[in-house]
This record gives structure tokens, sequence and C-alpha cells, in this order.
């Protein structure tokens, strides 16, 4: 069976309760205590001097910013959100409800995301050729993974523009930090497609990859890309990672075919998710149990002789033995 093991992270401002007296607190009256209580916090910190401001130069600026807790910023990226001209978003409700916990004017929000991107890069390329200063941030997280940042980078490097990045947050990696699996080596592989045939041709070509493998996937199809992923990875150990530094954050570790069977019953969960998966299983280090659970979830699809071909695959174990145990556990035989 997967583990499970959760972390009250931080505050997650939507979520309403009740008292002890049976009456639900509203989520609205929650929100405004976090947020008052993020403000007083941040009365402690010295706010940025003259010549601290002074050193944000014209030029586009890659702001990361907070995944859930909206106190995971870094005090360079409040800086930079302080002073510049044009602050570029994916949307701009969501940035504004930071800006307006950390005491920062939301005068200047422009939209920018995927849709409009080439219309509003050229604009902003203006700006940023007339000496302002721009900040791009994401919704959440580190811009440049999974945004249309990297074109408008890529067009300021070619027009001498200078860019900087302001690190931070990142699902990534503290998907890694929770997974509890090998870091040495990791490979980012971003959203599987969502429809199965291209997605199984897809983990097909990066299966044979010696390294830790990311993926972000949403709820509705978490399932199925598990099952797939213990189809044509193998039965490889993973760890599913959700609402990271929130609240009500989830960190669910198991075996992929496990992992894949809770979440086809307990349908899918809320939140945004991130997969992490180990390395590739060797052959002669997987037990008959795990071979069985190879042919289980691939008779589940294919016909005998194609399960034992996929599973023979990815184990190197030998034809005829994978389909005479495939045979029998289609009849039920343990």
């Amino acid at each position: 069976m997967p583990r499970r093991e959760s972390s009250p992270g931080g505050p997650e401002n939507n979520q309403g309760g009740k008292n002890h007296d049976g009456k639900r607190n509203g989520s609205a009256s929650a929100s405004r205590s976090q947020d008052d209580a993020d403000r007083s916090a941040l009365e402690s910190h010295s706010k940025p001097s003259e010549a601290q401001l002074a050193q944000i130069t014209p030029g586009l600026y890659l702001v990361a910013t907070p995944i859930g807790h909206s106190r995971d910023i870094t005090l360079r990226a409040l800086d930079v959100l302080r002073a510049a001209d044009i602050l570029a978003c994916e949307d701009t409700r969501v940035t504004r409800k930071l800006l307006s916990v950390h005491n920062i004017r939301p005068d200047r929000l422009v939209s920018y995301h995927e849709h409009n991107a080439a219309e509003m890069r050229p604009k902003l390329i203006e700006h940023l050729n007339l000496g302002k200063i721009v900040a791009l941030v994401s919704d959440a997280g580190t811009p440049m993974i999974n945004d249309p940042g990297f074109r408008i980078a890529a067009d300021c490097r070619e027009a001498d523009i200078p860019v900087q990045a302001i690190p931070g947050a990142s699902a990534v990696t503290t998907g890694l930090m929770l997974a509890g699996l090998p870091t040495d080596r990791f490979m980012y592989c971003g959203f599987p497609p969502p429809k199965q045939g291209k997605r199984t041709t897809w983990l097909g070509e990066i299966k044979d990859i010696d390294t830790t493998l990311v993926f972000l996937e949403s709820a509705k199809r978490l399932a199925a890309s598990l099952t797939d992923m213990a189809t044509v990875l193998g039965d490889r150990d993973c760890a599913v990672v959700r609402e990271m530094t929130k609240k009500f954050e989830e960190t669910r570790r198991g075996k992929l075919s496990a992992l894949s069977i809770h979440y086809q019953e307990s349908g899918p969960p809320k939140g945004e998710i991130t997969i992490v998966v180990g390395p590739p299983l060797e052959g002669d280090e997987m037990s008959d149990t795990d071979i069985d659970a190879l042919l289980l979830n691939a008779l589940k699809t294919e016909r005998v002789k194609d399960a034992a071909n996929i599973v023979a695959a990815q184990t190197g174990r030998p034809k005829r033995y994978l389909y005479n145990r495939a045979l029998a556990l289609k009849d039920g035989d343990p």
C-alpha cells in the first residue's frame, strides 16, 4: 500500500473550519488574519535602502514567487517587485494578492501569458529599450518553467537587454526534497501528453534514462498517468506530492502500481500535483511480486503475448517465462 505523509507546512488561506462552539469560521476572516500576520512579520524586516534599490538597474528580471505559502519569497525578490516599473504576470488577480500581503503597490501590473504573449512581448521589449525595469513573475514558482518566459528572455538577449534571475521556490525542487528518492541526478519532464497513446510513446522515449524523473500532472489524469508509467517505466518507487507548503500538504509514497490503484479507487485529489519517479529498476533486483505487479498492470490493456513482451523489455526477464506467468495470472493462478 502507498504510504501517506501530511505536513501542515503553512496556512492555506481559502480553508474554513469550525470553532469550539461548532460554528463555522469564515474563510475570508481566516484569510484576513493570515494576511495581517504576514504584514506584521514583514514590519520586523528592514526595508531596502535607496542604495540597495539603486542597484536594481534597467532590464528584465525573472522573479520566483511562492508556490503556496505567501512568505516563501526572498528579500531580493521583494526589492525587485518594489522597484519594477512594470510587473508582467500570468494572472493579475493572483499577483495582486501576493503584492498586497507584502505591502507592495499593485498599479504596475500587466497580463502576460501563453495566450497573449505574441501580442505583449513586443510591448514589453519596447519598454525595456526605453530603460525600464520589467519584472516577470508566474502565478507560482519559478518563471521559465512551463510558462512563456523563455521567449521574452531570448528576445532580450538578442537585443542586448540585461536579463537577471531572482531565484526562489519551485515545485520541481520542492517535490524532490519531499519525495525521499535519489536526487544526485534528476530530469524534469513537465506534463505528460494528455492522450494515452502519445503518453505511452513519450514515456518509452525516457524509460532508459538512468535518473530520477519529475513530472507535473493534473488531478483528473493522475491515475491514468501513474498506470501508464508503471506499465512503460516499470513498477518503480514513486512519490505523489500535492499542495506543497500549504496547510494540507501531502506526500504519498509507494510503487507506481500501488499509487495508480489508490487514485483509481479514491478519485482525483485536490491541489497542484508533482510526481517524482525513482531511477530504473534492474531486472535482477526485482522480486517475483514486482514482476507479477508489472504483468497485471500490462494485462489491463494488453493481450497476454503483448503484456509479456512489454515486461520483458522493462526487466530483461525471458519472454517465455513472462508469457507463461502472464497466462497463469490471467487464469487466476497465484
